[in-house]
This record gives structure tokens, sequence and C-alpha cells, in this order.
């Protein structure tokens, strides 16, 4: 009797298909989540689901078992990809059609917010990488700019992963509470995009938060938000550099000078820069990077220990709250002092 032929599967898809398949179906249900509550960006319910994932008893032994690998991957591969396609969001005249002022005045707030959060984390005693990752997503871009620098430097997982969980609820919460705050600040349209822009951390929290000023508020939000976006590949290749140094001086394995996702990231701002791409082809990248990031950030969360957490929640959210109330004051004021 002829015996029968079984498929060869891979090694690797053998050891990391159950994790990127888990996260492929945490992305669709973040789709979903976000299409019955459009308030919710993507970015957002894919950390969240990540997390929720990460603790339930039926999905633990899986998420710690054969789906580790590739959810590893993902955390990894996928978040450096996001990324580099990131890139093909800022464009160089937009960026300074705004006017030196808003430019300079957003720097300060990154530099500010950035400093001060760092500060208060080593203050704070938090473990690992964890000051400068927080300060990393509160003052930069959120997640995203958590898993950059986080690649860079090779922190620990947990570490990026706690990070990103509190950068991504502290973000939600800006989405609640600053719209209620146009008003009694009398902020106008434009303003209140500015302010919201410099203040919040993820693209998608800034685009659900500035869309209930309206038009003018949405596009004045999302071009200071592409200013802070182009702040990530100097502070990752900064960032890498110090690491660096420490490693020359401590005879440890050194991170490149400037990360070839970060190389990648500059080379999607120039193209988009020189309109080379059609629009087509922009709303297809923008779509696949927000595709990339999902499943990265899904992954990251499923990595969420809240016993590891709980142990430092409280200094970590006391920084989370100082982080979130510095940069929306110094956003705000950065806006008074531009109007």
């Amino acid at each position: 009797m002829r015996a029968v032929a079984h498929p060869v599967v891979p090694a690797g898809l053998r050891r990391n298909g159950p994790g990127l398949a888990l996260a492929a179906t945490g992305v669709a249900a973040a789709w979903g989540l976000h299409r019955v509550l459009p308030a919710v960006p993507l970015l957002t319910a894919a950390v969240l689901l990540g997390v929720t994932a990460g603790q339930l008893p039926a999905l633990r032994p899986l998420v710690t078992g054969p789906a580790k690998a590739g959810l590893a991957l993902a955390a990894r591969r996928l978040m450096r990809a996001g990324i580099v396609l990131l890139g093909l969001r800022l464009g160089l005249r937009d960026v300074l059609g705004l006017g030196w002022a808003t430019v300079l005045m957003v720097l300060a707030v990154v530099a500010a917010t950035f400093a001060g959060t760092w500060w208060l984390g080593r203050r704070l005693g938090l473990p690992g990488d964890q000051p400068l990752l927080i300060a990393t997503g509160y003052s930069i871009c959120g997640a995203s700019a958590i898993g950059a620098v986080g690649q860079a430097t090779g922190s620990d997982e947990e570490d990026i992963a706690t990070s990103c969980a509190l950068v991504t609820l502290c973000g939600t919460l800006a989405i609640a509470v600053l719209p209620l705050l146009q008003g009694p600040l009398g902020l106008d349209a434009g303003e209140f995009g500015r302010w919201v822009g410099a203040g919040v951390h993820d693209v998608g929290q800034v685009v659900a938060t500035a869309q209930t000023g309206g038009p003018v508020a949405l596009r004045e939000a999302v071009l200071v938000k592409l200013i802070r976006v182009a702040m990530l590949a100097p502070l990752v290749a900064g960032v890498a550099m110090s690491r660096r140094r420490l490693g020359r001086s401590a005879g440890t394995a050194r991170p490149a000078v400037v990360p070839l996702f970060v190389v990648g990231f500059l080379g999607m701002v120039l193209l988009n820069s020189a309109g080379a791409l059609p629009a087509a082809g922009l709303v297809v990248a923008g779509h696949a990077q927000e595709l990339l990031l999902a499943a990265a950030l899904f992954a990251l969360g499923s990595a969420v220990r809240l016993g590891a957490l709980a142990r430092t929640g409280g200094r970590v959210a006391l920084l989370g709250l100082a982080a979130w109330v510095l940069i929306a004051g110094a956003a705000y004021g950065g806006v008074l002092l531009t109007a």
C-alpha cells in the first residue's frame, strides 16, 4: 500500500505561524471594534485587545506557548515595517508651511515632555528602560515611538509592552477630556487643533480627538502631529548613539548608530516630499502601515503581565498622569504664545 505524502511545513512557518495567525485575528477584532466604536482608534483597540488576550485563562497558554515566537516576530519585524511606512505620512512642504514659530513651539514641547517625563520616571524608580520608553511615547507618537526606541536599544519586551499600555490608556483619556476643554479654555478651531496635535500621543488618537473641532482643527492637528513624528528619527539615532557609547565603555553589545528601519523611515519621508508616489499608492501604504502597527501592538499588548504591572502600578500611574498633564500644559502654553 502506497504511503500518503504529507506536505512539508517549513520550520519558520511551523514556529511562527500560530503567533502570526493570532496577531491577524487580533487585528481583525480591533478593526471590528473600531467600526462599531469609531471614537476608538484601530491602534488603541489593538493594544487593549492584546492586553486582554494575554490575561484570559483560555488564551494565556497559547500566548505563552505555541504563539509566543510568532507574536515576538510580529512585535519586532512588523513594528519596524510599519514605522518605515509611517514616513509616507510626512511631507516636508506641509510641515514648513505651518511657519517656523509653530515648528519651534512643537520642538520645545517635545523636548520639555521628554526630559521631564524621563527625569520623573527615574526619580520614581521605575525599572529597566521604562522611563526612557514612556518619555518617548508621550513626547513623539505614542506606541509607535516606543516600539522604535525599544527596537533600537534592545529593551526588554515587558518594558516595551508596559510603556505601550500606559501611553495608550492615557492617550485614550485625552480623546474624552480635551474636547470638553476647548470651550472653557477659549480655543478656536485652529488653536484647538494645534493643541491636540502637540499634546496627544498617537496619530490615531490625534485624529479621533481633533475631528470633534471640525475640519480646520483636524487639518492643523495632523500637520502639527507630523512635526512630532519627524522627531522620531533624530531621537532614535540619538538614543542609539548614547547606548553605543555606554556599550563601548561597558564592553557590551552596541546597537547600530542609525538603525536600518530609521533610514527606511527617512527614505519614505523624502519619497513622499518629492511627490514620487500617486495618491492611490499613498492610500494603500497608509492602510498597510496601520495594519502592520496594529498587529505589532496587539503582540506587544499580549506580553503585558498585569501582575508585574501591579507591583509598580502606583508609580507607573503617577508618571503617566504627570506626563499627561505636562504635555497638555506645555502644548497649551505653546499654542497661546504662537497664536
